[in-house]
């Protein structure tokens, strides 16, 4: 068998498509502005801003986008522009921080303003240019500066300004660079695709062919070429992301791929049966299906700290998928290869790629162990949700499993916060979601969130009920509306429901006094909390 390769590696480009890369100097935004440029149809990746204009050279893509950030450009620690970037005869597109670096850098005027321009704000176009082409003279945008362009270089042309921004706009055909003070890559940008289509179609020369469609031909071309006539193994939880992954695989090779669903104790109520059930009957997928509740639980006896679940229990699914694997063999080649769902997010937020952070560890890509003794193939470490989504109804997914809530790997495990996930717990936490979901989809609503779970710290509090004093658990509802999971806002569910949701646990589980609301976005706080 093959060792794992590094797992930071970055993303390898689609063939049949044209990239333009977004370099990532710490906006809020950033991820942002790669999903608006692949819904354009053009695909993008996010690179940190250090790899510098030898390592995006190598990818030789068709633009370069220079993204926001939070810093001064006169900082003493701001990131810097590599000045070899607007020598690669490629267009270049600067957005906020990534314009104010090309404006100094060729000998604009930056300075900081008296006041900041921040939220909702009127663009005036003098001249339309080439990115601002079929735009209103006048139309709204959103704004997040502090630090404006005073003058613009020399040979570049000043398009447009707003109430605080004497250069909003700028651009030298010339030399194919241009830039742009506000964020057309939000929704308060109503223009913002128009203005990234110009720049992508018309200045670039994109073909906007990113699409479901390309995506699966182009990965059921490299799956049949990583994988040839070996065996594979698929961790399969029944997610969309895991299902897309394995039907892509399916495709491509047929029954080479036996999928390995691992029933770790920490699913969904009947989560384990509906999965069984439908890859089995409705897809006539290979699939094993594994009874390891007690190994589980075992192995997390004891264990609090959110980062040690996560690992513990990824290092765990690697032993019995090697183990699955080898009674798979009887006598020959044993299995090879690894399926997995990874997501680009999951790569993003799992410190992937040089200069990431890590936010924490999905357990799929922080958590493997360092002896894994498989080679990962990862259809869809390229794609958000939202692409993913896509995929799945492309390859003909139930539309329940394709619009099914996000789950993560580790399962009910890390919404145990604070404590052992003892089976007690689990199981008092499986039925208060239960409760949950029953309600958001009697009350049509779970389409419109992006999560909604419940979490139970390891916390007790005083109650009254029948007149009689109780000392219960409190669950924490959390629901939240996002696009990709990059960011998410707080979901404002109707009082009479949570009304009634809490009324139901509290009457349905005796374990429970108590039931709170989460109203934290993301940022500052995370989607899960652990």
């Amino acid at each position: 068998m093959t060792e794992l390769a590094d797992e930071s590696a970055p993303i390898e480009a689609p063939r049949s498509v044209d990239e333009v890369v977004v370099l990532d100097y710490g906006g809020q935004y950033s991820q942002l502005i790669a999903r608006r440029v692949r819904e354009c149809g053009v695909f993008s990746e996010l690179l940190p801003h250090h790899v510098g204009a030898a390592e995006v050279a190598k990818r030789k893509p068709k633009g370069l986008i220079l993204s926001g950030g939070p810093a001064s450009v006169y900082a003493p620690n701001a990131p810097k522009l590599d000045p070899g970037l607007l020598e690669l005869g490629i267009p270049v597109l600067g957005i906020c921080y990534g314009m104010q670096l090309v404006a100094l850098e060729l000998g604009g005027t930056v300075e900081s303003a008296e006041v900041g321009e921040y939220g909702r704000s009127t663009l005036t176009v003098r001249e339309h240019g080439r990115v601002l082409a079929g735009t209103p003279a006048e139309q709204p945008c959103w704004m997040s500066h502090r630090d404006t362009v005073f003058a613009p270089p020399p040979g570049f042309t000043a398009l447009a300004a707003s109430t605080a921004s004497p250069v909003a706009a700028l651009e030298s055909t010339e030399r194919d660079i241009y830039g742009i003070q506000f964020h057309p890559e939000v929704v308060h940008t109503p223009f913002g695709q128009d203005i990234l289509k110009n720049f992508l179609r018309d200045v670039c020369g994109c073909d906007l062919t990113w699409s479901a469609a390309s995506i699966v031909e182009e990965q059921l071309a490299r799956i049949r070429e990583q994988v040839g006539d070996k065996k594979v193994i698929c961790g399969l939880s029944g997610g969309v992301d895991s299902s897309v992954a394995a039907l892509l695989v399916h495709r491509a090779v047929g029954d080479q791929l036996t999928c390995v669903f691992v029933d770790h104790g920490m699913m969904r109520k009947n989560e384990g049966d509906q999965v069984v059930q439908t890859f089995r009957d409705t897809f006539k997928v290979p699939l094993v299906a594994v009874d390891a509740e007690e190994r589980f639980l075992t192995k997390l006896r004891g264990t609090t700290e959110p980062e040690a679940k996560r690992k513990i229990i990824g290092t765990e699914f690697i032993r019995v998928f090697e183990e699955e694997a080898a009674k798979l063999a009887q006598g020959e080649e044993g299995a090879r290869y690894l399926v997995q769902g990874t997501l680009y997010s999951d790569v993003i937020e799992s410190g992937g790629g040089t200069g990431a952070s890590t936010i924490k560890s999905h357990h799929n890509v922080g958590g493997l162990p360092d002896d894994l003794q498989f080679e990962l193939v990862e259809p869809l470490r390229a794609l958000f949700k939202d692409e993913v989504r896509a995929v799945g109804a492309e390859l003909g997914l139930p539309e329940r499993l394709v619009w099914r809530q996000p789950f993560p790997g580790p399962g009910l495990a890390i919404r145990v916060v604070g404590g052992e996930a003892t089976k007690e717990r689990l199981d008092l936490l499986r039925d208060a979601d239960a409760i949950l979901q029953d309600e958001i989809r009697k009350a049509g609503l779970y389409r419109d969130l992006w999560q909604s779970f419940c979490v139970l710290p390891d916390v007790r509090t005083v109650g009254v009920q029948g007149d009689e004093r109780t000392y219960g658990y409190v669950v924490v509802i959390r629901a939240v509306t996002s696009d990709d999971a990059m960011t998410a806002d707080w979901a404002r569910l109707p009082y009479d429901l949570l009304e009634q949701i809490a009324a139901r646990m509290i009457g349905e589980l005796r374990e429970v006094n108590r039931v709170v609301l989460d109203i934290t976005s993301k940022p500052p706080g995370t989607i899960e909390w652990e």
